[in-house]
């Protein structure tokens, strides 16, 4: 295949455009079929029977031994007869300059013969099968009735006339297969088996690919089977192609590199009648092969996560000037040469490096769930894909865990941000890799509920939060906390694998819900009023959390009142300057959090201090909150706290007010004077917004707390 600078200079923009379809890409169809011209031309160069060939099908045996194995048949003569000038079996290596001269064109049938007379032997055949393959081109391929045919209607079809005429003589064959079984001496190969013929007595010996009738012969067999796939008999007709626009013989039953439009695949063809497949469906003959060809390029643009097939194809946007495709062309073939990274990061990485406008560039988006044998679901489909989603979310989320006071502090701060971040999270960190995450669906691997993806279905949330971000599309707010309070449910159960209140994933869900909820971005969607602040972007500041010495404290009060204060009015989901009504679902989302708040402040000073294993934390996991229990677990968090109150008074004589005191306040007036059973929240809310609680009261304390100085932190705090 041409490098980039090579194809630009093969195909320079006068020549290229002459190759370029007319119209803008309007269509999947559209998109394969420029993919497939641009791999022939890269391939096999330009020319009627170039779509036809399959260069790629035998690129491994190129230069490596024994891989070439060529009878010679003159038939300059009265009869046909083995080379008797030159070598009548040639073994020699196969070679990038023969590709085009072999023809070869592969047909993918376990038990066919391949629709060229150059034939793919399978891996290390043995010399007698390979000698029987070599026999087969006289006896199988030019006797097939469609090669026959196609002869019948050539002017040259006297060559393949003879080709046949040659393999009705047992001497003929036996001088073959004792030739290939002696030259190879016992070994076996991995070879392509060929012919070359000699027509003038002072002419050479021909490739297939030299000679128009063989090339004709192999568009027929190919052609042939496009309208009877699936057991059609012959699914063609007279239409208008899709993809020229041209009227043109049609067929409705042709491959496909992303096994749409075929007769299982129910999704592109309800009620199929495969006979009439090409009224519903009509692709020319010529167009149907050149999509056939764009498999390579389709398959380098693709990736499997979740159980599923992501295909991720970029395009070029608009009127298809030689620039834009030789651009595109950089892409595809840098997808082609690198598996370690998805189109989306090549894109980005050309648009860094070149100082590229992506403004042109789009991408045709679409997710495939197999279910047996030719049986898919095709979901997620778009056309409208951008470089600009997955990157912005990427470098939105490594900016909120940077340098914004939700997730970050000053070095010199002497007290934590609200939420912990960690080096070893990938979404609690500022990762290059941040992108591939995004892009590969890792970034909602590690927050959505854990499943098994031999088991995977059209329906997987992970999937659909991974195709609407590549596509734009916004993500509906309960299913994001569904799948959060899953995941939370899940790790707090399992004891055996996880060890302690999950807040590091906590607070990566959290990160993820704001990068999502960006803005620019506007990546959720609220499903009801109730939700809609979850989908606003937070206020937090875009500078990193001042000391403890610079935070303002009102009447000699504590830093953490006013941190908390700060948090809940710059969290649009929590803030009372969004909705201030006791009774509204806002209120009550409220209330969980700074009930989750107080349990894990009061847990930790259990743990620290009373050196308790078993702490509120663990007491009040977040399965068991509900509406109807919220009132009682907070009665009782409420009198664990002033029960620690009462002894920190005796060991101290004049500690001051209630513990926690910032939090409990609160809490009268948001739970315990109102009745939460009559509340509205859904319960998945209700439950993340208390385990938010529960990670923001654990990190709730001086920075740098360690064992020897906690009795004098738990004093002032």
């Amino acid at each position: 295949m041409l490098s980039p600078d090579e194809f630009r200079e093969k195909y320079p923009a006068e020549v290229l455009e002459d190759e370029l379809p007319n119209s803008p890409i309007g269509s999947l169809r559209d998109l394969q079929y420029l993919y497939g011209k641009l791999y022939t031309l890269a391939t096999t160069g330009g020319g009627e029977y170039a779509p036809y060939l399959t260069p790629d099908a035998a690129s491994d045996l190129v230069d490596t031994d024994d891989s070439l194995i060529v009878v010679r048949v003159d038939m300059s003569g009265d009869e046909p007869r083995l080379a008797a000038d030159l070598d009548p079996v040639l073994i020699t290596r196969y070679s990038d300059d023969l590709i085009q001269q072999v023809g070869h064109c592969k047909y993918s049938a376990a038990a066919g013969i391949d629709h060229s007379v150059t034939h793919q032997a399978g891996q290390d055949s043995d010399p007698e099968k390979l000698a029987r393959y070599a026999k087969e081109r006289l006896t199988r391929w030019a006797v097939d009735e469609v090669v026959t045919k196609a002869a019948d209607d050539h002017t040259d079809g006297w060559i393949i006339e003879r080709l046949a005429e040659l393999g009705e003589d047992e001497t003929i064959l036996e001088t073959i297969e004792e030739t290939i079984t002696r030259k190879l001496g016992g070994e076996s190969a991995t070879s392509l088996l060929t012919v070359q013929v000699k027509t003038a007595s002072d002419g050479d010996y021909q490739w297939p690919g030299d000679l128009d009738v063989f090339n004709e012969a192999m568009r027929q067999r190919k052609l042939a089977k496009l309208v009877t796939k699936n057991k059609a008999d012959d699914s063609s007709g007279d239409a208008t192609d899709l993809v020229t626009g041209l009227p043109a013989r049609t067929v409705g039953t042709s491959e496909d590199p992303q096994n749409y439009f075929l007769g299982k695949q129910l999704e592109k063809f309800p009620g199929l009648d495969i006979e009439e497949a090409w009224r519903s469906h009509p692709i020319s003959e010529d167009a149907a092969i050149t999509v056939m060809n764009a498999g390579t390029f389709v398959e380098a643009c693709t990736y499997r996560t979740f159980g599923a097939k992501v295909y991720y194809l970029p395009y070029v946007f608009g009127r298809l000037t030689a620039n834009k495709v030789h651009r595109l062309y950089g892409l595809l073939y840098h997808a082609v040469e690198n598996d370690d990274t998805t189109p989306i990061e090549d894109a980005y990485k050309d648009e860094r490096d070149a100082d590229i406008n992506t403004r042109d560039l789009r991408f045709y988006i679409s997710a495939v769930m197999p279910h047996q044998m030719s049986r898919y679901d095709v979901f997620g489909e778009t056309l409208n894909g951008r470089l600009h989603y997955p990157k912005e979310l990427a470098f939105t989320h490594n900016r909120l865990v940077e340098s914004v006071s939700a997730f970050n502090m000053k070095s010199e701060a002497e007290w934590t941000a609200p939420l912990p971040t960690n080096e070893k999270w990938g979404l609690l960190s500022t990762s290059d890799e941040q992108l591939h995450a995004v892009s590969t669906g890792w970034y909602f691997y590690q927050t959505f509920s854990e499943r098994d993806d031999d088991e995977a279905d059209a329906d997987d949330p992970r999937i659909k939060a991974l195709i609407s971000v590549l596509s734009g599309e916004p993500i509906a707010v309960d299913m994001l906390l569904e799948e959060y309070v899953n995941r939370i449910v899940d790790e707090q159960t399992d004891d055996d694998e996880h060890e302690g209140f999950p807040s590091f994933l906590i607070a990566s869900q959290f990160a993820q819900l704001c990068a999502l909820a960006d803005n620019e971005l506007q990546l959720l969607r609220p499903t009801d009023p109730s939700n809609e602040p979850i989908a606003h972007e937070p206020t937090y500041d875009r500078y990193i959390m001042p000391s403890l010495d610079e935070i303002p404290i009102a009447d000699g009060g504590h830093p953490a009142a006013p941190k908390l204060e700060s948090f809940i009015n710059e969290t649009p989901a929590l803030s009372p300057a969004h909705d201030d009504d006791p009774d509204s679902v806002t209120s009550q989302r409220r209330g969980a959090f700074l009930l989750g708040a107080l349990v894990g402040d009061i847990g930790s000073y259990q743990e620290y201090s009373e050196d308790r294993s078993t702490t509120l934390v663990d007491q009040y996991p977040v399965k068991s909150i509900t509406r109807s229990r919220i009132k009682k677990v907070t009665q009782e968090t409420v009198a664990k706290t002033l029960t620690y109150t009462r002894q920190e008074k005796k060991q101290q004589g004049n500690y001051p007010g209630t513990k926690a005191d910032h939090i409990v306040d609160r809490l009268r007036d948001t739970i315990l004077k109102p009745d939460p059973e009559e509340w509205e929240i859904e319960t998945d809310d209700l439950r993340f917004y208390y385990a938010l609680g529960v990670t923001y009261g654990m990190n709730d304390h001086p920075w740098n707390r360690d064992e020897s100085d906690v009795d004098e932190i738990e004093e002032e705090h």
